[in-house]
This record gives structure tokens, sequence and C-alpha cells, in this order.
């Protein structure tokens, strides 16, 4: 229960992390939306039992803490590109690991593949990954060129709003795509995800 419920809390504050950034620029602490996220950060390291996972996160934790100590700006600024570059890293390793991120994801629910699922589920993992491509691109130019607002209107708002027409746009299109194939609702499929997200991202970090 405790655990579920930090779940809930640092996601929260990571979603609204692009409005903290901008309040506080606006409030000239800037330097409150990067010391939150070290602060959470740095707990996961010190609760982590993986030496690798410990170092990277404190490691990370450090790097927030002395940007926001001297380059405050940059640093509440820099926390999107990180996350979809790492997004984009994630997905696009396993199109030259294998087996890709959503197959792993589908073959939870579909152990048996029917013709050109293997397909449509590498052709998806490239569509995630050229948009986490695309996402961290904007971010950094509207980061260094564009008004703060555009900048929290789009990782704040923007992003979001993308990786839902996506999604259902996906959804809408597998069934024209298999028209025969007995397809999980939005609900089992988020629910699936959830449950195993960990797993499989320890999964394709050890190959």
């Amino acid at each position: 229960m405790l655990s579920a419920l930090r779940s809930v809390v640092v996601t929260t504050i990571l979603l609204i992390y692009p409005y903290l950034v901008y309040l506080g620029l606006e409030k000239g602490i800037v330097w409150f939306a990067p010391a939150v996220i070290s602060g959470i950060y740095l707990c996961q390291g010190l609760k982590a039992q993986d030496a690798k996972i410990k170092l990277i996160k404190i490691t990370v934790a450090l790097v927030l803490i002395l940007g926001a100590i001297f380059f405050q700006s940059v640093t509440a600024k820099l926390l999107p590109i990180a996350i979809q570059l790492m997004l984009m890293h994630f997905f696009g390793r396993t199109l030259v690991n294998g087996p890709t991120l959503i197959e792993r994801f589908v073959r939870l629910e579909f152990p048996d593949f029917i013709p050109g699922i293997v397909e449509y589920c590498r052709q998806l993992t490239w569509v995630w990954t050229g948009f986490f491509a695309f996402n961290a691109v904007m971010c950094a130019v509207l980061a260094l060129w564009a008004p703060s607002s555009w900048w929290a209107i789009y990782t704040g708002i923007l992003i979001f709003v993308m990786t839902g027409l996506i999604m259902v746009g996906e959804y809408i299109w597998r069934h024209f795509k298999f028209p025969d194939m007995e397809i999980p609702s939005v609900k089992s499929s988020a629910k699936n995800i959830m449950n195993n997200s960990r797993e499989i991202w320890r999964d394709v970090h050890a190959n």
C-alpha cells in the first residue's frame, strides 16, 4: 500500500513538473522543481538493492542538486529532454537486440502470434522511438529559444495529448489491420503494461 502511494506521488510530481518549473521561473524559485526531483532520486538510490541502479540514481540526484544551485534555468528544463531520450533509448535498443518492446508486452496477452504480428510490433516500436526522438528535439528547442510558457505547454500538455492520440489511433488501426483477432480492451492493455513494465524494463536492460 505504501509503495503504491509513493508511486502515485512520484508520478503526480513528474506530471506537474513543467508547471512547477514555469511557476518557479515566474516566482524566482526555479531551483525548487529540480531540487524536488533530486530528492526523489536520492531516496530511490539509497533504497535500491542493485548497486548499478543505486549509483545511477544517486549520481542523477547529485547532478540535479548541483544544477539547481549553479545552472538553475537550464537544469530545470533538462529533465523532460532526459526522459524523452531515455524512452527513445528504451524502445530503440529493442529494435536492435529484439524482441521489440511492443512484442514483449503483446506476448504476455497472446503467447501464440498470428502471422504479421511480429512485423506490426516492430513497426509500432519504430513509431514510438521516432515520437520520443521528436519530443526530445522539440523540448530542447523550446528550452533554448522559446518563451517558458511555450515550453511548459508542450512538455506539460501537448506531449500527453499526442501520446493519447497515438494510442487511440493505433488501437483503432489495429482493428482494421487484424479484423479476425480478439483484441483486449484498452483497460486490459493498460493493466498489462502497469503490472509488467518493471519486469520488462529489467529484462531489456539485462540484454
